[in-house]
C-alpha cells in the first residue's frame, strides 16, 4: 500500500500512481473489457472500470485534482464547454484549431459568443475578461488558456491570468498537452479546469487516442462527470490500459526529448536557413526562410524524421502548419517539430540534410 502522506516526486508517482492494491493483484492494472457488471447494476458507461481509475488516479496524483478520462481531447474540450455552460469564452487567437473550429460551430449556432486575444498579453486578456464579466456576468464566462500555444509556442503568464481570473470569478479551462503534467501543474496556480489531450505526450507512442480532464472543485467534477455520461464520450479499454503504460515513462521521455528539443533549437537559430526558432519542452517551432514552398521542401527531404500532423510520440515529427485551413494565419514556412528521444545527432544530421535542400 503506498503512503498518502509521504511527497514523492512526479518521476516516482508516474511509476507507482493508480497500481492494484489487493494482496495477489496483479502488479499493473488490467485491462477489463466490460459493459456490464454482476449484481452491483453497474454499467460502465455510467460507472466506469478500474482501468480507466487507475489512469484517472495516476494522472490525478501529477496534477494535483480529480481526473476524468474521455474518448479523445476534443471528447474533453466539449465535455468542459457543456458542463461550463458559458456564455462567452475568451481564447487564444492563435491555438488548437480543433478547439477553435468547437468554439465556432457554437458561436453559429448562437451558443457562445467568441473573444479571441493575443495570451501572451495578460492586460488585454484581463481587459477582455472585464468586459465579458460586465455584459453578461462573471458566472457565464470561461477564459480558456492554451499555454505553450499551438503552434506558435506562445507562453502565457498563467498565473497572472489565473489570479485576474479568480480575483472576478471568472472560470478558467488549460489546455496542458504540449505542457504535460511533468512541464506546468495549472491547478496549483489556480485553474478552474487543466485538460489534456492523452493521445500527445501522456500516451507518448502515437497509438492511441484518449482526452483528459482535471479539476479540484467538486462541483465542476461533478458537472464533467455528467457530461461524459450523457454525452457518452467514454474511453475505450485498451486506450486507457496504453495510456497509463505511456504515463509510466513520461517523466524520462518528456526530459530526454527536451533535452533534444533544446540542442536543435540552438542549432537551428545559428542556421542561415532559418529566420525564427523556439522551443518550449519538447516542442519546438521553426520558419524557414523563403516561405512556403522552402519549408515544404524541408519535409519532404528528411528520411528519419517523420511528417505527420500528430505528436508527443518517441519518435520526432514534423509539419508545416499553415497549409491546414484553421492555421492560415501563421507564418507560411513556420513548422512545427515534436522532438522525440532519438540521439540528438542522428536527428539533426537528418534536419540539417533538410535544410540544405
Amino acid at each position: 500500500m503506498t503512503d498518502e502522506n509521504v511527497s514523492r516526486s512526479p518521476r516516482t508517482v508516474a511509476v507507482t500512481a493508480g497500481r492494484p492494491q489487493n494482496e495477489n493483484d496483479p502488479l499493473n492494472a488490467s485491462i477489463v473489457l466490460a459493459s456490464n457488471f454482476q449484481s452491483t447494476g453497474d454499467y460502465a458507461r455510467t460507472h466506469g472500470t478500474s482501468t480507466w481509475a487507475a489512469l484517472e488516479t495516476a494522472v490525478g496524483e501529477l496534477e494535483g485534482g480529480q481526473c476524468l478520462s474521455f474518448a479523445t481531447g476534443m471528447a474533453a474540450a466539449s465535455a468542459i464547454l457543456f458542463a461550463l455552460n458559458p456564455s462567452v469564452v475568451v481564447v487564444p487567437s492563435v491555438s488548437y484549431l480543433g478547439v477553435r473550429a468547437l468554439l465556432g460551430d457554437m458561436q453559429d449556432h448562437g451558443h457562445v459568443r467568441v473573444v479571441s486575444v493575443d495570451i501572451v498579453d495578460t492586460d488585454a486578456v484581463t481587459k477582455a475578461m472585464n468586459e465579458a464579466s460586465a455584459q453578461v456576468g462573471a458566472e457565464r464566462v470561461v477564459l480558456w488558456i492554451e499555454t505553450p500555444t499551438n503552434p506558435t509556442l506562445d507562453e502565457a503568464e498563467l498565473e497572472k491570468l489565473c489570479i485576474a481570473a479568480n480575483a472576478i470569478n471568472v472560470r478558467t479551462v488549460v489546455d496542458s498537452t504540449f505542457a504535460s503534467p511533468i512541464g506546468q501543474q495549472p491547478l496549483t496556480l489556480g485553474a478552474s479546469v487543466v485538460m489534456h489531450s492523452g493521445t500527445k505526450f501522456i500516451g507518448g507512442h502515437s497509438d492511441l487516442m484518449i482526452g483528459l480532464t482535471l479539476t479540484n472543485q467538486q462541483d465542476i467534477f461533478e458537472k464533467l462527470s455528467r457530461a461524459r455520461v450523457v454525452q457518452g464520450a467514454t474511453p475505450g479499454a485498451l486506450e486507457s490500459f496504453l495510456a497509463l503504460r505511456g504515463l509510466r515513462t513520461l517523466p524520462l521521455r518528456y526530459e530526454a526529448a527536451s533535452k533534444n528539443a533544446d540542442e536543435i533549437c540552438r542549432r537551428l537559430k545559428a542556421h542561415t536557413a532559418i529566420e525564427w526558432a523556439k522551443n518550449v519542452g519538447p516542442m519546438l517551432s521553426y520558419i524557414v526562410k523563403g516561405g512556403a514552398q522552402a519549408a515544404d521542401k524541408v519535409c519532404a527531404s528528411t528520411l528519419m524524421i517523420i511528417t505527420a500532423t500528430s505528436l508527443g510520440g518517441v519518435e520526432t515529427t514534423m509539419e508545416r502548419r499553415q497549409k491546414y485551413a484553421g492555421d492560415a494565419h501563421v507564418n507560411p514556412g513556420l513548422i512545427r517539430m515534436s522532438v522525440g528521444i532519438e540521439d540528438v545527432e542522428d536527428i539533426w544530421s537528418d534536419l540539417e540534410k533538410a535544410l540544405a535542400s
